[in-house]
C-alpha cells in the first residue's frame, strides 16, 4: 500500500485527535516499522488493518465508518499534492469518469508498484455515472469517503450507492450530481 495514504493517516489523527493519539495507535498497532511511514514507501495491507483494528477498539467506530471519514479527508490531501490530475475536472462525475484512463495512470508513473483497485465506467450522463469497483482489499467504503472528498472539493452535491455484485470484491458505485 502507498506511502502516503499511511502518512495522511496519521497526519488525520493528529490533526482530529491529537499527536499523543496518533501515537498511541502506532504503538498498540505493533507494527514492524513502529509507525516510521513515508509519502514515497511502499508497505504491507497488514499495517493498515493492525491500524484499523486499534482505530475500532479506541474509538467504538466501525471499520466502514473509519474507512469513510478517512477517504474524505484523503481526497484533499491527494488533490493538493497532485493537483495536475485535477486539471479540467470541474465535477465528481468528471474525476470519476477519469480514475483508470487518466488519473490512476498519472499515479503509476509515481508509483509504478502501486497496487490500485480499478474504476470501470459502465454508463455515463450529464449527471450520473456508474461505475465498476472491483479492489481485493475490499475498501468502497474508502472509495465512498474519497468520492464524497471530491464531491466536497469541488463544491458538488452527490448522493451514491454502492452494491456488491456476483465476482467477489466487485461492486456497482451509481453517483448522481444534486442540482443545486
Amino acid at each position: 500500500m502507498l506511502g502516503i495514504v499511511f502518512t495522511t493517516l496519521v497526519d488525520m489523527l493528529e490533526e482530529k485527535v491529537s499527536p499523543e493519539f496518533a501515537d498511541e495507535v502506532l504503538v498498540e498497532a505493533n507494527l514492524d516499522n513502529d509507525g516510521a511511514f513515508t509519502a514515497v514507501g511502499y508497505y504491507p495491507f497488514s499495517d493498515m488493518e493492525k491500524i484499523l483494528t486499534v482505530l475500532i477498539n479506541k474509538t467504538g467506530q466501525s471499520a466502514d465508518e473509519l474507512l469513510y471519514g478517512f477517504g474524505e479527508y484523503l481526497f484533499g490531501v491527494l488533490a493538493g499534492a497532485h493537483a495536475e490530475v485535477m486539471t479540467g475536472k470541474m465535477t465528481v462525475l468528471d474525476v470519476l469518469d477519469s480514475l483508470d484512463n487518466d488519473i490512476h495512470v498519472q499515479v503509476r508513473k509515481l508509483y509504478p508498484d502501486a497496487d490500485l483497485p480499478t474504476f470501470a465506467v459502465l454508463s455515463r450522463a450529464s449527471n450520473v455515472i456508474e461505475l465498476e469497483y472491483c479492489s481485493q482489499r475490499n475498501l468502497f467504503k474508502l472509495a465512498e469517503g474519497l468520492i464524497d472528498g471530491a464531491a466536497n472539493h469541488l463544491g458538488n452535491k452527490v448522493s451514491h450507492s454502492v452494491e456488491p455484485t456476483d465476482t467477489p470484491h466487485t461492486y456497482i458505485i451509481r453517483v448522481e450530481m444534486e442540482s443545486q
